[in-house]
């Protein structure tokens, strides 16, 4: 049985004391309503476990505005349904397998039946609760592969629940982006169950048709029970005919003379028989709605909350902790056994949202919170390109797509295998798998917004980069590209040097320096020289004023495995500390914009700079907390609140790299759990984290530590102790050698 110290505050006195990770329910700290307003995207609905297919909750429809995981904090709910994105942005995904509460007889069920809320919807992990107008009452609960609706209307009224099939989070950006829904299915049973599907295509990755089966029983009896079918909100048909199929609206009624009404629905990718044996496996008949919440509660505080674990009473650090944890494991979705492109033995994880955004931090997490899932997700990003022939940068709907930059699931590939990261994964198809990103051009798939190239998987910009080592203005984003195809084939070096490909190392080692081709050192900015630009084919620059566009800024800081090199380039020590609070000074650093976040933690390449990396980190801190408007940017399916929890951690990772820079742990204790009763303990005394949180010196393993930066086998591999002295000064205690710079050779 794990203990750990926790504080108890008795009659002003703070006692220390050991309790029982058992006897405590980390939920009781997390907001689920997290980063849900104010551009965060986060589906706040019930999760049962992480990584669950199903995600059930609210769509909720105001105005003209995409409501990306189907909730908003304010509208008419028009629906709850069983599958959602969480963090993700462009536009809406999923909102499918439906159903929508009504009061009386429902005389045409594709009118808008949607209605406002009484009160703010209320929700905990395992639990989702929407009062709606007319005293209708909706709570949901779900398991990994099903839901439970549980419906209080007045009494003394008919009451009715709605499925349409045809029901689909829609986009009004205009990007051609929007979902379609393509056909459905509809089959009423004897014993008073439904079957069916709904086939739909499009959403932020440009997916063709994918089909999604559902099965759902209700408790109580229908006193009346329909089909129906028809186009906009006219039904064609309205009545007891048990089947209907086609292109057309359609889905059931059920009417009850019950005031409490309850619904378990399943569902499936492979068929409706699957749907209903999801619900015979995991929603039996009689299961107690609150056994539910129970049981997710118990999966959460077990599989991820329990692992990391603080001395603190603060309630607010304790709510931004626990709330983070829980928006990173949302995504991606654990479907293994239910993909339907192939029959494998290998685990199959899909809404992978994007790597582009995840690798810079979320990843490296997820490895150590979660090693057995992580794995899994490694070996299904192998499997995915066995089968479909690309890893995915974005996957949803069994479906690559998106790529934003470079083909990131190499970084990720990389990332583990550098940290040892093996099991059941065959490294040798990892590295063909990102030998094809790195050689193979993707052929296009039209999208409107950058026809030039693919923009579903691989390297899209692929032949420029082979023909002239740079990529020029033919193909969008040139220079993010350059960049990330640049850290992309450093993370194929460092598969390579492991596997003892010797040539293939070195090949990739000189691809990786491919973004120098980029940096023009007249380019000016600010005071500063040299900076990352797009390149004409005949080798000439292209003018451009970097500040005209942030990327430039931004970019020019991202090569973070040739650091020395660039700090060259860019005028020595001094000069590369200016740039970095440059960065502040003009406004270009964006707290809630991932290509940036490496870069306020530079300063440890530095000789006695390293406290201003610690100064930055408290300041974007504050960007943070654990409410509705907590997050400083899009989720992105957990990559903004895994910045967060490095910060608190005190650490920062580097991409394809054993490194992790030193910053501040937030608190006295912490230990992070690592699998194999291994921990980590870290430990702060002599100051504090909100005034005297600079490091006065540190202890790893017990030794005396001069380096601003660790490696993943001095704290991590086995497990370790970190040992921090703070104090409300700058110190200068990293005396010893400068984090590797693994591209830039002996400088």
């Amino acid at each position: 049985m794990r203990s750990f110290i926790v504080d108890i505050v008795s009659l002003g006195v703070v006692v220390r004391c050991c309790v029982s990770a058992a006897e405590v329910d980390y939920t009781q700290y997390v907001n689920v309503f997290q980063g849900t307003i104010s551009g965060g995207n986060r589906f706040p609905g019930v999760v049962a476990a992480p990584f669950a297919m199903v995600k059930l909750g609210p769509d909720v429809q105001s105005g003209k505005k995409d409501a990306y995981s189907g909730y908003l904090p304010d509208g008419s709910i028009w629906g709850f349904s069983m599958m959602h994105e969480s963090g993700t942005g462009g536009a809406p995904k999923y909102g499918v397998v439906s159903q929508m509460p009504a009061l009386g007889n429902v005389t045409n069920p594709l009118a808008d039946l949607s209605r406002g809320r009484a009160t703010a919807d209320e929700g905990q992990i395992g639990y989702y609760k929407s009062s709606l107008s007319g005293g209708i009452k909706v709570e949901l609960t779900a398991t990994e592969h099903a839901g439970l609706y549980q419906y209080s209307f007045p009494a003394g009224n008919l009451s009715a629940v709605v499925v349409d099939v045809s029901h689909v989070l829609p986009s009004f950006r205009g990007l051609g982006w929007e979902q379609h829904y393509s056909k459905g299915s509809f089959d009423l049973f004897p014993d008073g169950h439904y079957e069916g599907s709904g086939t739909y295509n499009n959403g932020w990755n440009i997916a063709p048709d994918w089909t999604i089966h559902f099965c759902g029983r209700f408790e109580q009896k229908p006193a009346i029970s329909k089909t129906f079918r028809g186009n906009g909100t006219t039904p064609k048909s309205y009545d007891s005919t048990p089947s209907v199929s086609g292109p057309e609206r359609l889905g059931g009624v059920f009417t009850f003379r019950n005031s409490s009404v309850t619904s378990r629905v399943g569902i499936s990718f492979t068929s409706t028989t699957k749907a209903c044996q999801n619900i015979k496996n995991e929603i039996p008949s009689g299961t107690s709605f609150q056994s539910l919440v129970v049981k997710a509660k118990s999966r959460w505080n077990a599989e991820v909350l329990s692992k990391i674990q603080v001395s603190s009473t603060n309630k607010t650090e304790l709510e931004l902790l626990y709330s983070s944890l829980l928006g990173m494991f949302l995504i991606p979705s654990n479907r293994t056994g239910e993909n339907p492109g192939w029959n494998s033995t290998e685990p199959y994880y899909d809404d992978v949202f994007t790597l582009w955004d995840t690798h810079r931090c979320h990843t490296s997490l997820f490895q150590i919170v979660q090693p057995v899932s992580y794995e899994e997700f490694i070996r299904s990003l192998i499997d995915i390109w066995r089968h479909d022939g690309f890893m995915p940068d974005a996957r949803s709907s069994n479906f690559n797509g998106r790529v934003q930059g470079g083909s990131n699931a190499d970084n990720v590939l990389a990332d583990a295998y550098v940290k040892g990261v093996s099991g059941a994964i065959n490294w040798e198809d990892g590295f063909s798998a990102m030998q094809t990103d790195a050689e193979k051009v993707p052929p296009p798939n039209n999208d409107p917004r950058a026809p030039d190239s693919s923009t579903k998987e691989g390297r899209g910009a692929l032949p420029d980069c082979l023909k002239y080592g740079y990529i020029t203005p033919a193909f969008t984003r040139a220079v993010s590209r350059a960049v990330e195809y640049s850290t992309n084939d450093f993370g194929l070096h460092q598969v390579a040097k492991g596997l003892g490909k010797a040539a293939e190392a070195e090949k990739y080692l000189i691809r990786s320096r491919n973004w120098r081709n980029h940096w023009n050192p007249n380019a000016t900015s600010e005071g500063h020289s040299g900076f990352v630009v797009p390149r004409w084919a005949n080798g000439s620059f292209v003018p451009q004023d970097p500040l005209s566009c942030d990327n430039s800024w931004i970019y020019s800081m991202n090569a973070i495995h040739d650091v020395a090199l660039l700090k060259q380039w860019i005028g020595g020590d001094e000069r590369f500390v200016d740039r970095i609070d440059k960065l502040f000074e003009l406004n270009i650093f964006n707290a809630g914009n991932e290509p940036g976040f490496t870069s306020p933690f530079l300063y440890n390449f530095v000789p006695g700079m390293q406290h201003r990396s610690v100064e930055r980190s408290r300041n974007i801190s504050t960007r943070y907390n654990g409410g509705a408007g907590g997050l400083p940017g899009n989720s992105d399916a957990g990559a903004m609140e895994s910045n967060i929890l490095w910060q608190m951690i005190g650490l920062w990772p580097m991409t394809d790299q054993t490194t992790f820079l030193i910053l501040s742990p937030w608190f006295p204790h912490m230990t992070i759990y690592l699998g194999s009763d291994n921990k980590l303990e870290i430990t702060t005394s002599g100051g504090n984290k909100d005034t005297a949180f600079y490091v006065q010196s540190l202890k790893v393993n017990g030794k005396q530590w001069d380096k601003a930066w660790v490696a993943w086998q001095d704290v991590f591999a086995n497990g370790g102790t970190m040992e921090f002295v703070l104090g409300p000064s700058p110190a200068n205690w990293a005396t010893g050698p400068p984090p590797p710079s693994p591209a830039s050779g002996d400088l």
